[in-house]
């Protein structure tokens, strides 16, 4: 999605690339050449406060700071518990702060979260634990690690991915008068199902049987997510912030009208 967005990006702005894998970042450099456009790579992880100040400062190089589009993340069948937290939302709270240390106003940040966000049952989004992130980052990963160990360890990154997620869109929502202060725009936005190598990685883990039952039964596409990301990015969207935008093919519109004829005919 990251480098479809680029791709859209790229036909009117100078794009800075990042990625923890110096191989897929030169990888996703060149095929961006390919299509004309020129992108400048930085390694960098995201979970490394330090690696994140030194793209934000690599980047001031360039030129004025438009937009910042996060797509860094990792699905359950990536890693731990612990390694999908900490890259999706601790990596999350990093860019975000820096963004907010550095970005002009006008400039605006687009994170992604997921539909996994909108399917968490509500006594598990504990807001007054997420906004622990923004004084004791250590302690906000502890305990919810420790919400995670609540569960069977089989079950454990998919739990983690939902809550890291959830965190996102809380994230992206509660910050946004924070964000407004300096002239700055937050947004969120949650894919469903979408054709991707991490995507497909969740197919077998009921990936599948979601895209089955959607609305539109069938996988997203990174570009059309790209175009989505993008424009959220935008001064076309100059009015948008503080909000999570779904766009996940009517995946959970279609569970959410199903659950509730279900409980009619009990």
């Amino acid at each position: 999605m990251g480098q479809a967005t680029a791709r859209v990006v790229g036909r009117e702005h100078a794009v800075v690339l990042c990625d923890v894998r110096q191989d897929r970042l030169d990888t996703a450099a060149a095929v961006l050449r390919d299509d004309g456009i020129t992108a400048t790579p930085v390694h960098c992880d995201v979970t490394d406060p330090q690696a994140v100040d030194r793209l934000f400062k690599e980047t001031a190089g360039i030129g004025e700071l438009a937009s910042v589009i996060h797509t860094a993340g990792v699905s359950p069948s990536m890693g731990s518990a612990e390694y999908v937290m900490r890259t999706n939302a601790v990596g999350t709270v990093h860019v975000n702060e820096a963004f907010l240390r550095t970005a002009g106003a006008g400039a605006a940040i687009v994170n992604v979260a997921s539909m996994a966000a909108h399917m968490l049952p509500a006594e598990m989004v504990r807001t007054n634990l997420f906004a622990r992130a923004l004084t004791d980052l250590d302690g906000f990963l502890s305990e919810m690690l420790a919400t995670c160990d609540a569960f069977p360890e089989e079950g454990r990154s998919g739990i983690a991915y939902a809550l890291s997620k959830s965190f996102v869109k809380w994230y992206s929502a509660a910050q946004a008068e924070r964000f407004n202060a300096r002239g700055l725009r937050i947004v969120s936005v949650s894919p469903g199902s979408i054709d991707t190598e991490m995507g497909r990685l969740e197919e077998q883990a009921g990936a599948g049987a979601m895209v089955a039952d959607a609305a539109v039964p069938r996988w997203g596409t990174p570009e059309e997510m790209a175009e989505l990301l993008a424009f959220c990015a935008s001064a076309k969207a100059s009015y948008l912030t503080g909000t999570d935008i779904l766009n996940d093919g009517g995946v959970i519109a279609s569970m959410t009208e199903r659950a509730r004829a279900a409980a009619e005919t009990q």
